[in-house]
């Protein structure tokens, strides 16, 4: 029997009660498996731990990851804690020193969900969002001088490199290449920012060589939000920068019904080092310990966590598990105008996946 070593990042807020829920239905599919298992080591990393150290994971905390399969991460935000604090020394930490670079986020309408576009079909709203992961406007570049002086002058450079821009291109080809409708956008900004985004529009023109089955296009940002708006079947696989597509993957699960509900992984492709899987919601403080938060997204990111670990037959089994709770009023939560508990949507999806 496998045995996959998963490690466990709850966070802050909300990640605290999403994480063991994530953890719960993992545990509940391998009660059922005859080949594989998991062995759950979790991390106590984030606000509380910054309180403590100064930290929001320790300096070498990276090495107590490096040997795990994957990992299950919950949420990095604390009221008192300044978000740069919390993310550049917790997520983004994990995702750049495993050079994590691929981000990718499927967004679709599940069964039961009422998507505010009206007009549009669940078979319409069939997307994956891939973010460069690395580099771009997150790349860390820029400082601050003369602080507190009418000089004073801050900077955050965009960095994009040829082999940063290829590989995101070469991976997002390839996953438009691998789904049904071969479609690929290459969003961009070239317009306006005529030295690293024009880089970004030569890149995929050749790299999209590589692939002549794959139909590609390319669209502005801002162009871009209204297409997902107002033609969203006409989108399917898109890729985009750092910041791009942080934006617009929001755009794309609030389309899709709820941040709650919405899952990403973020990949190292080539497997040099474990790849972290998460819902790309917030630590959302306000409803923090009430019961409330939606665990649909973190059940998501557990089946994208399976897809990776190559267990397609237990990603479908939970997938169709998280379908059919989705589809029952009584089982939404808040988020979704039910009023459904965390631990009731847990126990449903662990009920399903034993009773299937």
């Amino acid at each position: 029997m496998k045995t996959y070593k998963i490690a466990t990042i709850p966070g802050d807020g909300i990640g605290k009660e999403v994480v063991p829920a994530g953890q719960q239905v993992l545990q509940a599919l391998a009660a059922q498996s005859k080949t594989f298992d998991f062995e759950f080591e979790d991390f106590a990393w984030g606000g509380d731990y910054y309180r403590k150290h100064g930290l929001m994971m320790p300096e070498d905390g990276l090495d107590a990851l490096r040997d795990k399969d994957a990992i299950l991460f919950g949420s990095a935000g604390d009221p008192d804690i300044p978000d740069h604090i919390t993310l550049w020394g917790l997520r983004l930490k994990i995702c750049q020193g495993f050079d994590q670079y691929a981000n990718v986020r499927p967004t679709r309408i599940l069964p039961g969900i009422d998507a505010p576009l009206k007009r549009c079909k669940p078979e319409d709203l069939n997307w994956v969002i891939v973010r460069e992961n690395s580099e771009g406007e997150y790349a860390g570049v820029g400082g601050r001088v003369h602080q507190g002086h009418p000089l004073e002058a801050a900077t955050d450079v965009s960095m994009m490199t040829r082999m940063g821009v290829e590989r995101i291109m070469r991976f997002a080809f390839q996953l438009a290449q691998s789904r049904p409708r071969k479609l690929l956008t290459v969003v961009t900004k070239s317009n306006a920012q005529r030295h690293a985004m024009v880089m970004w529009d030569q890149i995929a023109l050749e790299v999209s060589k590589e692939f002549p089955d794959v139909h590609w296009d390319k669209e502005l940002v801002d162009a871009a939000t209204a297409r997902m708006v107002n033609e969203p079947a006409s989108l399917d696989t898109i890729v985009a920068t750092n910041l791009h597509a942080d934006i617009l993957s929001d755009l794309a699960a609030a389309l899709a019904g709820s941040l709650g509900i919405a899952p990403t992984g973020n990949i190292d492709p080539e497997r040099r080092y474990p790849s972290m899987f998460e819902p790309i919601h917030g630590s959302a403080f306000d409803i923090m310990g009430k019961g409330l938060a939606n665990p649909v997204g973190t059940f998501w990111s557990v089946v994208m966590l399976l897809e990776h670990l190559g267990e397609i037959e237990a990603t479908t089994r939970v997938m169709n598990a998280l379908e059919k709770i989705t589809a029952d009023p009584l089982l939404q939560t808040g988020d979704l105008g039910g009023t459904a508990t965390t631990v009731q949507v847990t126990e449903a999806v662990c009920e399903a996946l034993s009773s299937a």
